[in-house]
């Protein structure tokens, strides 16, 4: 099929958003559900309540997206291994990713208070903002275990096409999550360790229903591949893992370093700019998490066709999801330029937030314009499973843009901060794209180690 029919088919369109819209659905709630969060604790007395809360999630989300090289890597291994039809890898790249993710998650745990004052002491934020942070974290951390093989399962899933089971899976984790707010927040006014625990048993019910899930489809799976699961745990595999998941590792290292500096720095300039800085951060992970539905589809797609060899399907794929992704981008930028004032005000009725966060809506609304390339080609190198390349791109967008732009600015306060991630987008989409186009759709990626 040539690209201009692959272009104008309607079964290729229909197969991109039956794969997509399940991701987005439930993407789309997680911030949602941080969104109804972060309502329920601004509408509290005080912003040190949320500014608390909002540093401490922002810690377990540096922890948590550090390590999400677990579902990325497993979704474009196990994409390429339901390429190949090949049950065996498939069922070893489950079982070595859970293994790889319970070891981290106690490395995590046994660090957790090194790891907790190293981050607030970069924070250099007020006494209470540090308080309610350390009550969130002392909670929330427990979470991990069950968040990381969550991960690893969530990514076994998506790479056999299953997305409505992923949707469901974190459907129901979330409504949970919400009632639970309601009750702890609410109801028996716990404040800030009320969304902790909210968090944690949401966290550990993702797990239990992902598990249930998991287990159904091993069942399907021939009886020889499962007899001998304890000499699959041990095969070889582990060294090309652990070298996909390092050079993503990176990846998210430098992708959570500038949002982690959003947000120490931003609490260097008081309670209400952090405050501020967490409704807008917010709002952005709503915008990643409805185009990663998209880059999901190009994750799946490129991995089945890469390990078939099919180029022209893999960039009729990858063409595409660009421009839907596109035309998603610009849907979120009219709202945002249009209704985004509302969502502030749903989320705070502190007066100096509102204000702040009304003052850099516009760096928001112009956000997706900037990164959906990015977000679209990370799924395609991710499905491809070359880590060097997105490695690469982040490392160049992080240390050659991102903080001299804001060193540049910096007598702009906040603004210095949104310009720099502004720019560090825009390098991202243009040097994956690069990339891309360089590597003649991944059929000559021959520079990936």
């Amino acid at each position: 099929m040539s690209r201009l029919q692959f272009l104008f088919s309607r079964q290729q369109h229909h197969r991109l958003w039956s794969l997509a819209i399940p991701i987005i659905i439930s993407n789309i709630s997680v911030p949602l559900i941080g969104l109804i969060d972060t309502a329920m604790i601004g509408h509290l007395s005080a912003a040190y309540y949320l500014g608390g809360v909002a540093l401490g999630s922002t810690i377990i989300s540096m922890i948590s997206w550090l390590l999400g090289f677990l579902r990325m890597s497993t979704t474009g291994l196990t994409a390429q291994a339901s390429g190949k039809n090949d049950h065996n890898n498939s069922f070893k790249i489950l079982l070595q990713s859970s293994a790889l993710a319970l070891i981290l998650a106690s490395v995590v745990l046994v660090l957790q208070t090194p790891i907790l004052n190293s981050a607030l002491w970069f924070a250099d934020a007020s006494k209470e903002v540090i308080f309610y942070c350390k009550q969130y974290i002392e909670i929330r951390i427990w979470s991990l275990p069950f968040v990381l093989v969550n991960m690893v399962m969530l990514g076994w899933l998506l790479g056999q096409k299953l997305p409505k089971v992923a949707m469901w899976q974190v459907i129901i984790a979330n409504v949970i999550n919400l009632l639970l707010d309601v009750w702890f927040i609410i109801i028996l006014d716990w404040k800030v360790e009320g969304a902790a625990w909210a968090s944690l048993i949401a966290d550990m019910t993702a797990f239990v229903v992902a598990l249930i899930v998991v287990l159904k489809q091993c069942n399907k799976l021939p009886h020889t591949v499962i007899s001998n699961w304890k000499a699959t745990l041990f095969k070889a595999g582990y060294i090309k893992l652990i070298s996909l998941n390092t050079n993503i590792f990176i990846r998210s290292l430098c992708l959570q370093l500038t949002l982690t500096f959003m947000t120490f720095y931003a609490a260097k300039h008081g309670d209400n700019v952090l405050a501020a800085n967490a409704i807008l951060l917010n709002l952005l992970l709503l915008i990643s998490y409805g185009l990663d539905g998209i880059a999901y589809y190009a994750e799946v797609e490129v991995g089945n066709a890469y390990s078939q060899k099919k180029w022209q399907r893999l960039n009729n794929t990858v063409w595409m999801a660009w421009f839907w992704s596109g035309a998603v981008a610009a849907l979120f930028a009219f709202i945002f330029f249009s209704h985004g004032g509302l969502f502030i005000e749903m989320m705070t009725n502190v007066n100096a937030v509102i204000d702040s966060a009304k003052a850099h809506l516009f760096w928001l609304a112009l956000m997706p314009l900037w990164a959906y390339s990015s977000y679209l080609f990370d799924g395609v190198f991710i499905g491809a499973s070359k880590g060097s390349q997105m490695r690469n791109s982040m490392l160049f967008s992080t240390i050659v843009i991102f903080f001299p732009t804001w060193y540049l600015l910096q007598d702009y306060d906040n603004h210095a901060l949104w310009a720099a991630l502004s720019a560090f987008m825009f390098s991202r989409s243009a040097t994956l794209g690069a990339y891309f186009i360089y590597s003649d759709g991944l059929k000559n990626a021959h520079f990936d180690n």
